[in-house]
């Protein structure tokens, strides 16, 4: 085009303008511009203006107007109907000429419309997405509301469900006469009754002290009352009454294990099979509470006499009024207020207040000496001295004696489930928590007679038989302070949730 070459070549400015009339109409004219900074040459001027030719053919072919413009040159056209073409006025300084951009290139009336209209849409597109976002948020907010408001009533109507009238309790156990005494715990008196239906129960009467409210009651029974295990006690109901707060359990006729494993008479009649059966039914309801109900248990107070024994001597573990809710991501608690019973207890739990899983692996360990022995740990006798079972199990274990630690009146029986027994009694009550294996780890070992167990190393609180009284006197002034000891016919349900 003759006004780019002009540009290019013949003013100082650098500058130029044309108006043509388009040929095919009679009424339309086309105007164009063209600038160059002035301190290209001819040839850098033409070469820029060139490139924005082919730039504006590429883009805006069959447009009306179109503008090129990069630091160095630029150019413009425009389809006009008026032949007055002032409106170019005069050429504008490239002294400092503004980088390229895409806004730049073929942009006109029509396309910066259609941009105006994309922003709109966006922005509205956004707003639309944000306020979906906050429905969906208040729906699901008001969603788990509801939910929680329903679960609540579910449970308070469950908690109904489970009471008992206090009058029929009354009668049950014949106005809680001596004739039906079980037995006394720590937190109350346990009594045998018959409901009117002939169902035989065990009814335990709190003690009147008791601070806990009407509601926190109701919720925590309830909330027990869902632990369903053929090796857990099961709890039937409630009562409240006028200043009275009543478990009603199913009746386990047998009574405790204590009763049996610690009785002279009664010790004759549990031969291995029945020891080791008791001894893997202990161990599925701990791994029930821990891993597998809905809830995550720390039963806090393993021992004998919290585990009741039924007409077939299938075991039950009893006795949840120390026991602690764990959410099901929790590992460990912490407490100020140690509470459970000496030689069962673990020693992180005794010295820092720590309890979790392990804790309880470290008491069934104890209760499995116990079993395989058929002796307490904290009254161990070896030829009349006083001793600690678990350092007698260390040292007869290392001395390869560990038939030692077999009850004598065990004369028949397999002696590797025994031997498998004491290795595994060993292995949970390790001074280290992660040495102890977790419940799951010994169903396995109990069942899996061709695994291989791991050796233990040295028990906690290993100590001599020299030694064995200072410990004695510790624990005499510690439960005058600020350990709380567990009587050993205590069977009770007051779930602390965590």
């Amino acid at each position: 085009m003759e006004w780019v070459l002009h540009a290019a070549g013949g003013l100082q400015k650098k500058f130029a303008t044309e108006k043509r009339r388009v040929m095919y109409s009679n009424n339309q004219s086309i105007f164009g511009k063209v600038q160059c900074i002035p301190d290209l040459s001819e040839e850098e001027c033409g070469v820029c203006l060139d490139e924005g030719l082919r730039q504006l053919q590429k883009c805006c072919y069959g447009m009306d107007s179109a503008t090129f413009g990069n630091p160095s040159c630029n150019l413009m056209y425009e389809v006009f109907t008026s032949d007055d073409p002032a409106e170019y006025g005069e050429p504008r300084t490239l002294s400092h000429p503004t980088p390229p951009s895409a806004k730049n290139l073929g942009g006109n009336k029509k396309s910066s419309t259609s941009a105006g209209t994309v922003i709109i849409i966006a922005m509205a597109t956004v707003v639309s997405f944000l306020i979906l976002i906050m429905s969906i948020c208040i729906y699901l907010r008001v969603k788990y509301k509801r939910k929680r408001i329903e679960e609540r009533a579910e449970e308070m109507k469950s908690a109904e469900a489970l009471q008992f009238d206090f009058r029929s309790i009354r009668a049950a156990t014949n106005n809680f006469s001596e004739a039906n005494k079980l037995g006394r715990g720590g937190f109350g008196i346990v009594y045998s009754g018959i409901l009117p239906d002939d169902k035989d129960i065990a009814v335990k009467r709190l003690s009147r002290d008791s601070a806990q409210g009407d509601l926190e009651f109701k919720t925590e029974v309830s909330l027990v009352a869902r632990l369903q295990h053929r090796n857990l006690v099961r709890l039937l109901g409630f009562c409240l009454g006028k200043n009275e707060k009543i478990l009603v359990y199913e009746f386990v006729p047998n009574g405790s294990l204590d009763q049996f494993i610690f009785g002279e008479v009664k010790r004759a009649h549990l031969d291995w099979d029945v020891r080791y059966k008791i001894i893997v039914g202990i161990a599925r309801g701990l791994l029930y509470l821990h891993e597998d109900s809905r809830l995550k248990i720390i039963h806090r107070d393993l021992k004998a006499s919290n585990i009741l024994l039924d007409a077939d001597m299938n075991p039950k573990i009893a006795d949840f009024g120390m026991a602690r809710l764990f959410d099901l991501d929790q590992s460990q608690g912490e407490t100020r207020r140690v509470v459970g019973t000496y030689g069962y207890m673990a020693p992180e739990y005794v010295m820092r207040g720590q309890f979790s899983v392990k804790s309880d692996v470290f008491s069934f360990g104890v209760l499995v000496l116990e079993i395989v022995s058929g002796q307490k740990n904290s009254s161990f006798r070896n030829r009349g001295n006083v001793e600690d079972l678990l350092s007698y199990a260390w040292k007869n274990w290392r001395a390869d004696t560990a038939s030692n630690i077999i009850d004598p009146i065990l004369s028949s029986g397999s002696r590797t489930e025994m031997m498998r027994c004491i290795n595994i009694g060993l292995l949970c009550v390790q001074q280290n928590i992660a040495d102890r294996p977790t419940m799951t780890s010994v169903i396995l070992m109990l069942t899996g007679n061709s695994l291989t167990l791991p050796v233990p190393s040295q028990p906690a609180f290993f100590m001599g038989a020299s030694d064995f009284s200072k410990v004695v006197e510790l624990d005499q002034a510690q439960s005058s302070s600020s350990v709380q000891k567990s009587v050993n016919e205590a069977s009770i349900t007051e779930l602390s949730p965590r």
